[in-house]
């Protein structure tokens, strides 16, 4: 009972600007601790929309980039809250009816490098990965009635190695559905384009290696080869690495990914 009148006295401080700040925090750190703090935070009058309204008052700051610190931590602790809402069975559907992805998206279209810009498209996918680990084909199809596989793209080209895994991650949750990869094998376009991006990242981890990135790759990649017009698609964009044993061999102590691999270049035709 006293955890449940925290989490309501929290919920009821949001409403209010002059104690919406530190609500923000303390909800964002202790989330973990309430089971229903998503349906609370859904259903309590006027939170949601004070949610929105963190999010859309930085808008100004992405373009010229002029995001703090400060801004960051704020507003990424109330994107914490709705990857809750995001998570939840109760409230998942309802999250996606009203279209709350979308209010995202311009973090993930930005381009700057530095720690609060990262860190707001860092805690952006998370709310969009927390969407795809639930296997719904639902939300599968909202995704890819939007710009998701654009903007998954560009950050898995400019982000950092944590922000790139969790792109990839996305991407392969939405191929590892029938309807994510018939839509990106439509057309030769959108192979090569995924393609392209997977082996741009193969040649970076060249240089700087990330045995959790390289496993999301090749689980993409072993998706799309199950694809014809995939298969033919990435034998043009394959990269060299993939098939170098010297490249491979940190992968020693990851033997799914390593039967992962195995298996992606038997079905390129690559090994017998």
């Amino acid at each position: 009972m006293a955890a449940t009148a925290q989490m309501e006295a929290l919920v009821a401080a949001l409403q209010d600007p002059e104690t919406r700040e530190n609500a923000l925090l303390d909800l964002s750190k202790k989330r973990d601790m309430f089971a229903d703090l998503a349906p609370t935070l859904w259903f309590s009058f006027g939170v949601v929309p004070a949610l929105l309204q963190e999010i859309v008052a930085i808008y100004p700051l992405l373009n010229p980039p002029s995001l703090t610190n400060h801004a960051s931590n704020r507003v990424c602790n109330a994107l914490a809250l709705l990857q809750c809402v995001a998570s939840h069975p109760d409230t998942r559907g309802l999250f996606l009816a009203a279209h709350i992805p979308l209010f995202l998206y311009p973090f993930l279209n930005t381009v700057s490098k530095t720690r609060p810009f990262e860190y707001l498209r860092l805690t952006s996918l998370g709310v969009i990965g927390a969407l795809v680990k639930m296997d719904d084909t639902e939300v599968i199809n909202f995704l890819l009635s939007t710009e998701i596989i654009p903007l998954c793209l560009r950050t898995m080209e400019l982000g950092s190695e944590l922000s790139k895994t969790v792109a990839t991650f996305i991407v392969q949750k939405i191929l590892s559905d029938e309807v994510g990869l018939s839509y990106i094998c439509a057309t030769a376009e959108r192979c090569y384009a995924v393609g392209t991006v997977l082996g741009g990242m193969v040649t970076q981890l060249a240089e700087q290696p990330s045995v959790r990135l390289l496993k999301h790759i090749i689980r993409c990649y072993l998706r799309l080869s199950d694809n014809p017009r995939a298969r033919d698609c990435l034998r043009q964009c394959f990269p060299d690495q993939l098939r170098d044993p010297a490249f491979t061999a940190y992968l020693k102590d990851d033997v799914a990914t390593q039967k992962w691999l195995v298996q992606l270049l038997h079905q390129l035709g690559y090994t017998t």
